[in-house]
């Protein structure tokens, strides 16, 4: 399946491949597939090698950290040669061996032509609680979210529907109502299965069919989460974390989605939580969204104690939060379908800006999202359909006089009242 981020290996490949190319996601993004698939692709000759299967290729790094040595012992160990201008080296995993992480920056330094990529689940967490120095300014670092909209578009053979709605958001002008409705079914289904590409290739096989996906699949990824948490941390930090990630459906599901500690548990404080929340972060598990009373930029400098956060894919909420996909489809749970929706356009913002804002005054006023175009806060606000009334843009409006809004709906495209108004399934031409 295409991914965007393919262009910037191309790039890396073209311009900086002296320095290690590290990809960071969460477990089942999809980086062993896309890192495999460039390797086989764009080089005459590549080596894969999982530090957390292959112990023996980890122990080579424990003993040393020199480029040369650790080829030389990896051509001894495997019986073979590695042709360094001709080959690619995969070191998958690389998150279980922080030795392995600080010759990425020896690679780099050395007069040889080495061509190094490597990826993990927990890369964030490593990065963000590395012992020694990390090798800054000597690694690539690209982050893999999963697939959005517009790459499941073309997952599932609708490159036509993609180029429309391109050219109907460019130049601001409705779609084709039968095309607007179909993209609108297809936004549904993909909020219900979400943008994990194991997920999407189900719903492929099973011939485009939501009800006839096999749940288990992302029970077995949500699974997977919860082993790592297991796995990578103390056990007493590993309840918290799976107690906090447990707790994202009903933090999400109140009217205000501050994020509290007592929903996590009845007694918590944030000073028992902050490093586990910290860790989830860090991970890609989860997004956290800050809270603004003053829009002005930069927005960072203005963030607030209050903030949200939500879950790095709309089909793992869904399954967390035990709502069937028929539920979805057939709008009987319109309450969780407005916190599914709003999910994923923080999972959209986020994987452009890494860092995303919402706007809160007291009790009375809230508007989804804040970004920063140009200089320019644009408040966005975000419906699951078509009644876009909202008394908080309004006033955020009368009171900010911001250069445009933006409103996210069922609604078509449109521009009328310096608000924008973009389709769901358009949220990611932002």
């Amino acid at each position: 399946m295409e991914r965007k981020l393919y262009k910037n290996l191309l790039e890396w490949k073209e311009n900086k491949i002296k320095m290690p190319y590290m990809l960071v996601g969460a477990r089942q993004t999809g980086k062993t597939y896309i890192l495999k698939e460039f390797c086989e692709k764009e080089f005459e000759k590549n080596l894969y090698l999982n530090l957390d299967s292959m112990e023996k290729i980890r122990q080579i790094f424990e003993k040393t950290i020199i480029p040369e040595e650790i080829i030389s012992n990896i051509e001894i160990l495997l019986n073979i040669e590695i042709d360094i201008d001709k080959t690619i080296i995969f070191l998958d995993e690389i998150q279980v061996s922080e030795r392995a992480i600080s010759s990425l920056k020896y690679f780099c330094e050395s007069e040889k032509n080495y061509k190094i990529v490597c990826a993990g689940s927990l890369l964030g967490v490593k990065i963000n609680r590395f012992k020694n120095s990390f090798p800054v300014g000597k690694v690539w670092i690209e982050y893999l979210y999963p697939m959005d909209f517009e790459e499941f578009l073309k997952a599932i053979g609708e490159e036509k529907l993609n180029e429309k709605i391109k050219q109907s958001y460019d130049n601001m002008e409705p779609l084709v109502e039968p095309l607007h409705e179909k993209a609108l079914k297809l936004y549904y289904q993909y909020i219900c299965i979400g943008g994990m590409p194991i997920v999407i290739k189900e719903y492929i096989e099973k011939e485009k069919n939501v009800l006839q996906i096999n749940d288990e699949i992302i029970e077995m990824i949500l699974t997977s989460y919860i082993a790592d948490m297991s796995k990578y941390t103390q056990n007493t930090e590993s309840i918290k974390n799976n107690k906090i990630y447990q707790s994202i459906p009903a933090q999400l599901g109140k009217e205000n989605k501050k994020f509290k500690y007592s929903l996590v548990e009845k007694s918590a404080r944030s000073r028992e939580y902050e490093t586990s929340l910290e860790w989830l972060i860090a991970s890609n598990m989860l997004i956290k969204c800050n809270g603004i009373q003053q829009p002005k930029s930069p927005l960072k400098a203005y963030v607030e104690e209050n903030f949200k956060i939500y879950l790095s894919d709309i089909g793992l909420l869904r399954k967390l939060a035990k709502i069937s996909s028929q539920e979805i489809l057939l709008n009987k749970n319109m309450l969780y379908k407005g916190v599914l929706t709003e999910n994923y356009i923080a999972q959209i913002l986020y994987a452009k800006t890494k860092e995303i804002y919402y706007w809160q005054l007291g009790s009375m006023y809230e508007v989804d999202f804040l970004i920063n175009i140009e200089g320019d806060i644009i408040p966005i606000e975000v419906k699951a359909s078509d009644n876009v009334s909202s008394k908080s843009l309004k006033y955020y409006i009368e009171r900010y006089k911001p250069k445009y809004s933006i409103r996210i709906s069922t609604k078509n495209f449109g521009f009328k009242n310096n608000i924008k108004s973009i389709p769901l399934y358009s949220a990611h031409l932002l």
